[in-house]
C-alpha cells in the first residue's frame, strides 16, 4: 500500500520514529539499523511495509530498500513476526543477515535475542535460496547492478510479461553485458520478449 514517507523527523528514538508528512505525523516502528543512520537528521526518507492484522496496523520504515527486503524475507518465515524481524535488524544489518544465511551460520543468528536453535535452522533454510538470488529471483552475483535489474524486471512484468519469461531474459542480458543502465536492460529484454 506504501512505498515510503518523505518528511521531517519529529520524534526519533531505537525503537520507533514520528515522520511529519503534509501535516499528518506517521508513528513508524524502526530498527537499531536504521535508527542510526537517521539521527542528526531534520527529514528522511523511510522505505515502509504496512503490517495489517485484525485487531493492529503497523507501519514498519527502513532507511533502504535492502533492510526492507530482508525484512519482508523474515517475516516470511513460519515463527518470525515483525517485531522478532525487527529485532534481527537492530541486532545485525542487512548484510550480516544475508551473510549468514548465505553462509549458514547458524550460530551468527541464534545470537539474536529471542532466536532458539530451531528457529535459525529454520530461517536458514527456508531463506538461503532467496537471500543469494535476491527479490527478483535472478541470481545476482554474475554481475550487473540488483538494483537495475530488479527494477527492469518490475517494468517488464507491468507491462503484461510473464515473470520467467522476464527473469530469463534480464538474467541473460546481465550475464552478457553487466553494467548496463536500466534503460539498456529494458530495450535489449523487448527484444528478446
Amino acid at each position: 500500500m506504501y512505498d515510503y514517507i518523505k518528511g521531517s523527523i519529529e520524534e526519533l528514538n531505537p525503537a520507533e520514529a514520528v515522520i511529519e508528512c503534509h501535516g499528518i505525523g506517521f508513528l513508524v516502528q524502526i530498527s537499531l539499523y536504521t535508527y542510526e543512520r537517521l539521527r542528526g537528521a531534520k527529514e528522511c526518507r523511510l522505505y515502509i511495509h504496512h503490517h495489517l492484522r485484525e485487531d493492529d496496523e503497523t507501519l514498519y520504515g527502513f532507511s533502504d530498500k535492502e533492510e526492507r527486503r530482508i525484512f519482508t524475507l523474515l517475516i516470511s518465515v513460519s515463527g518470525i513476526g515483525p517485531n522478532t524481524a525487527r529485532m534481527m535488524l537492530s541486532s545485525l544489518t542487512p548484510e550480516e543477515v544475508s551473510a549468514a544465511v548465505a553462509s549458514g551460520d547458524v550460530g551468527r543468528i541464534k545470537a539474536v535475542k529471542g532466536i532458539g536453535l530451531k528457529t535459525a535452522q529454520k530461517v536458514i533454510i527456508e531463506l538461503k535460496d532467496k537471500i543469494a538470488r535476491g527479490s527478483t529471483g535472478l541470481d545476482l552475483s554474475s554481475g550487473g547492478t540488483s538494483a537495475n535489474t530488479e527494477e527492469a524486471c518490475s517494468a517488464l512484468v507491468m507491462l503484461g510479461f510473464t515473470k520467467n519469461a522476464v527473469e530469463k531474459a534480464v538474467s541473460s542480458i546481465v550475464r552478457k553485458e553487466p553494467g548496463l543502465s536500466l534503460e539498456d536492460i529494458i530495450k535489449k529484454a523487448l527484444k528478446i520478449l
